[in-house]
């Protein structure tokens, strides 16, 4: 609660809109959101994906070279990573004929509204996913975080507003990166099994949650974990800080981890998702009309 030492709502809360006016991101429209614990950037001119997080000041996501582009130019080449970055609805993974990771992250989205008060921050919008004589999926977000929370709750509500089954597929790419992301790191969960994706990540699984120093030209490893329960943290050995994800376990049924420990490419992805990669592949089918619910709970602490 406020109190009267505060004379202004924005010294304990605050929510900007902006866009960005030089370089790469030129044209970026951004939600900057600060309550107090957490600083978040919303980049609403992709899905609403969350570009960056701070707590109390601190980076915890891991932002790639190419950094944010409002430039239409080839994945590997404009992927920021950033904290969020939401693959689907048409593709996961990179399969022939598909744009690598879908194009629902290059979809602007448009805001609903944009609250700031003595709760808290709210933000709702709107992602249209539509295509001449096939699918009309509309995707509902809702970004949550209340003051002097150390939480940031996503909620999506995938809604098929056509008139036939679509199909879908969704994989939350969580990217962690430096300084949260160090060597000493590791990955704590309750794992059933881990199931490496390629040979170089199965002669590595000894290591699969252990984070080391950045070496020049690293080749990154996946593994597909099975949770027993949808949670997984991440804590920096050396500070005490963690980020936990939790997730609704029901509708993301398929988690992965990603790390590539290259010098300049350094950062870790948690990914719960609706799909394997691969030839694991397959989809999921919403029928018209119908709803599917998403949730990822985002909670960065500071222990000792």
């Amino acid at each position: 609660m406020l109190n009267g030492k505060i004379s202004h709502l924005t010294q304990a809360v605050s929510l900007r809109r902006y866009t960005l006016t030089e370089g790469e991101g030129k044209g970026l429209d951004v939600i900057d959101c600060c309550n107090g614990q957490l600083r978040f950037l919303v980049n609403v001119t992709k899905a609403c994906d969350i570009m960056q997080v701070y707590h109390k000041g601190e980076n915890v996501s891991f932002i790639s070279k190419n950094g944010f582009s409002a430039r239409e130019v080839p994945f590997s080449k404009r992927f920021e990573g950033g904290m969020l970055y939401t693959c689907g609805l048409d593709n996961v993974g990179g399969r022939e004929g598909f744009e690598v990771h879908g194009g629902f992250h290059n979809t602007p989205a448009e805001v609903i509204s944009a609250v700031c008060d003595e709760q808290g921050i709210s933000i709702e919008a709107r992602v249209a996913c539509t295509e001449l004589f096939g699918c009309n999926f509309v995707m509902k977000r809702k970004i949550a975080c209340a003051l002097n929370s150390e939480s940031i709750v996503i909620e999506d509500t995938l809604y098929n507003a056509g008139y036939v089954a679509e199909n879908y597929c969704l994989l939350y790419h969580v990217n962690i990166g430096y300084p949260l992301l160090d060597e000493g790191g590791r990955i704590v969960a309750d794992v059933g099994a881990c199931e490496p994706r390629t040979p170089w990540a199965a002669a590595n699984a000894g290591k699969a949650f252990c984070i080391e120093d950045p070496t020049p030209g690293a080749e990154e490893t996946c593994y597909y974990l099975t949770l027993n329960k949808p949670e997984i943290t991440y804590l920096n050995a050396k500070t005490g800080k963690s980020l936990t994800l939790r997730y609704a376990g029901k509708s993301l049924t398929r988690f992965l981890e990603w790390k590539s420990m290259a010098c300049g490419d350094y950062a870790l992805g948690l990914e719960p998702c609706t799909t394997a990669l691969d030839d694991g592949f397959e989809y999921q089918v919403l029928g018209p009309q119908e709803t599917e619910t998403f949730r990822l709970e985002l909670t960065i602490t500071q222990n000792g």
